[in-house]
């Protein structure tokens, strides 16, 4: 028996409620002057500690941790700036309203919960013999565009981005529920050429049930897999918005985090004792494309542009006048 389920453009709207070997020791560059009084406050979630981490040396570890260092020096600056205003955003907000699971850190390194870090350890593990070129572009973009922060109406925004859209971003209304001036949909259709921008994850039953269940306890679910998934919602770019899983109504974000898809703009058809899940894009399709932003780069745009396009209607400040 083949039933497809088709997660397409057709489908209603419904916005959810939710919103190697180490290279050799090389020197490096060394830190800017003006940033280097400048701390963030972060849990270490190895240790339980809290580490004190200038922001320059943060920069390095987060853009390092979170955009490959072999993208284009514009769509790097670009990503440090996302990664400064949403550290800024962070740590302004719980200095206002302390989280007591952070015991009087600005943020965590759970890249679950916040932005992704790497120390300067991790960051030689991870990049191996490339390590000092590596580290050296993270540098100079850090030196370049590090002083600067998004802002609407006078605050750091929401800096929202992700790996690779589905050729078109997504809305934060739409995917969160909650309308945002600046995060809107923009076309990114270089997206579309990206390596693994279409994927297939296929999984046994059992494997999808346990999955379910894990996510939502109080889930019962027919005896027959072909009727697990029903009342498909999805975007006109087609992310899945909710999606009915037996007794329970799952939002597209709550069921890629639990099947682990690389994005809620996914298609799913169950045959031949399987169900077989693709997906377009990946991350959540907010905000900045990383993938579009070095597209961008490559074909000559600066970071301000890219910033532009991805959030309209927010302007460049110094971090130092806000």
């Amino acid at each position: 028996m083949r039933l497809y389920y088709v997660f397409g453009a057709a489908a209603m709207l419904l916005i959810p409620l939710m919103l190697t070997e180490k290279a050799p020791e090389q020197a490096l560059p060394a830190a800017a002057p003006a940033d280097s009084a400048e701390c963030y406050r972060v849990l270490r979630t190895e240790t339980g500690r809290i580490e004190e981490i200038p922001v320059r040396e943060y920069l390095i570890g987060a853009v390092g941790a979170e955009m490959p260092a072999a993208y284009e020096p514009e769509a790097l600056c670009a990503q440090v700036i996302a990664c400064h205003t949403y550290a800024e955003r962070i740590r302004r907000l719980h200095a206002e309203s302390p989280d007591p699971a952070l015991c009087g850190a600005d943020f965590s390194d759970d890249s679950n919960v916040y932005q992704a870090f790497y120390s300067e350890e991790a960051l030689r593990s991870f990049y191996g013999e490339s390590f000092p070129q590596s580290y050296a572009k993270l540098a100079a973009a850090v030196d370049a565009a590090g002083d600067l922060l998004l802002c609407s109406n006078g605050e750091p925004i929401i800096a929202a981005f992700h790996a690779v859209s589905a050729g078109t971003t997504e809305s934060a209304e739409t995917v969160w529920g909650s309308a945002v001036p600046y995060l809107i949909s923009v076309s990114s259709e270089a997206d579309c050429r990206a390596p693994d921008y279409e994927s297939t994850a296929v999984l046994a039953p059992e494997t999808v049930r346990q999955a379910l269940l894990a996510a939502a306890p109080e889930t019962v679910l027919p005896d027959d897999p072909a009727e697990w998934f029903s009342d498909v919602r999805t975007t006109p770019i087609g992310t899945v918005l909710q999606v009915t899983c037996g007794n329970t109504v799952f939002s597209g974000e709550q069921l890629r985090g639990a099947l682990a898809l690389r994005s809620a703009c996914f298609s799913a058809e169950y045959t031949d004792g399987a169900f077989r899940f693709t997906t377009k894009g990946h991350g959540h399709g907010v905000g900045m494309s990383q993938y579009g932003a070095n597209a961008m780069a490559e074909a000559g745009s600066s970071y301000e542009e890219i910033l532009a396009h991805y959030y309209p209607d927010t302007v460049l400040r110094s971090a130092h006048e806000l």
